[in-house]
């Protein structure tokens, strides 16, 4: 695992992807989360929009990275 920070207290999850280096752009970011292969927190999530917390986990197959706050 992984940790990734962010300045702000809250991020979009398609932002993330991309912060992140698990999607390289939004459009790779929509497709992974259409054909369901991001979970966040252990549940399968599809909506690019999702707000994000301090301390949630995001995992892609084997790769999973949790935010910190800077």
């Amino acid at each position: 695992m992984r940790e990734v920070e962010i300045s702000d207290d809250s991020i979009r999850l398609g932002q993330f992807l991309k912060l992140s280096g698990l999607a390289e752009d939004g459009a790779e970011a929509k497709g992974l989360l259409e054909e369901g292969e991001i979970t966040v927190n252990g549940e399968t999530e599809t909506r690019r929009g999702r707000q994000l917390a301090i301390g949630d986990r995001v995992t892609l197959g084997d790769e999973e990275v949790t935010l910190t706050h800077r």
